[in-house]
């Protein structure tokens, strides 16, 4: 799927939003995918060849940096947008559903008075809609406590001590 056809999609299932869930898609897609495709590796794209060590082994930058960044940062954004995108894209699946249902009973000429209807928020979509908002602020909440844990916390300390066998290293 292209990135027009994903935002085709999530625009669709947006006519269905309130106002503050058009502000959330418009801050997804301008902040983090923008930001994610063009700073992003750009700035953590090789942070390895950053580490020095106390130490002339080799590898210990390797195993410093692997120790200190168990997962790339961009990786786990990437997740991050998959699975926060993903309730929407179940809200627009179920809208074309909708549609789709309400297609076969109506006649050709009421067609396209159909694709410009805007679904009522009620009923099944209205849980829907609701569900979806819960999910997203779940793994909202979820990707959030994993960086934190992953991370130690969200503070970037200046001196690294790597305590991989077989001898205790620094990094800066």
């Amino acid at each position: 799927m292209s990135w027009p056809a994903l935002y085709a999609q999530l625009v669709g299932a947006n006519r269905h939003s309130t106002s503050l869930g058009k502000v959330w898609l418009s801050v997804l897609f301008i902040f983090r995918v923008m930001v994610l495709v063009v700073a992003a590796e750009s700035v953590w794209g090789d942070e390895q060849s950053d580490f020095t060590c106390n130490t002339l082994q080799p590898g210990c930058e390797n195993v410093c940096y692997d120790q200190f960044f168990p997962v790339s940062h961009i990786r786990l954004w990437c997740l991050q947008l998959v699975f926060v995108s993903t309730p929407t894209l179940l809200v627009a699946m179920y809208v074309a559903y909708r549609n789709h249902k309400d297609k076969k009973r109506l006649l050709q000429e009421e067609l396209e008075t159909l694709k410009k209807r805007r679904l009522p928020i009620a009923g099944a979509l209205w849980w829907t809609y609701a569900c979806s908002l819960v999910f997203r602020l779940l793994f909202e909440g979820g990707f959030m406590y994993a960086l934190y844990v992953v991370y130690d916390g969200f503070q970037m300390p200046r001196l690294v001590q790597c305590d991989q066998w077989p001898i205790l290293i620094h990094c800066v």
